[in-house]
């Protein structure tokens, strides 16, 4: 089994009386990407106008070549609050780490460590896999 070419990682919030202003001062960061319910903004791939149907607050690590999911993990958690209360004070929108995997063949594999999985599960992050097959255009 070989790894995966490359990876993305992402912490996500999503809530319809989500303020990302609100959670950037809890979290004590400032988010990659976030918006207002209701908000306007332009596709970055199409340049159409759209509109927010929740409010969101995303947070990006560097995108590895190779993967490398639990530094981006780390990555990310490392620039945020170790206050768990603030987290659970946050666990109504959701939080997730959506992770894009990218095979180089067609027999690619990964794993997380216990120490990442503990982490976002003290935080009440949700792991969400997005996979992508190499034959993928």
């Amino acid at each position: 089994m070989g790894a995966f070419n490359s990876s993305l990682v992402t912490l996500r919030f999503f809530g319809d009386d989500l303020v990302p202003e609100q959670v950037s001062a809890l979290l004590g960061a400032r988010p990659t990407v976030s918006y207002l319910k209701g908000e306007e903004r332009v596709g970055s791939h199409t340049g159409t106008v759209l509109v927010a149907k929740t409010g969101s607050w995303r947070l990006s690590a560097v995108d590895r070549i190779p993967e490398d999911l639990d530094a981006q993990i780390f990555e990310v958690l490392e620039q945020l609050t170790q206050d768990l209360t603030v987290w659970e004070s946050l666990a109504r929108y959701r939080p997730d780490v959506y992770c894009g995997l990218f095979m180089g063949s067609g027999n690619d594999g990964t794993s997380l460590s216990a120490e990442a999985l503990l982490a976002m599960g003290l935080r009440g992050i949700s792991l969400g896999l997005e996979i992508y097959d190499f034959d993928e255009e």
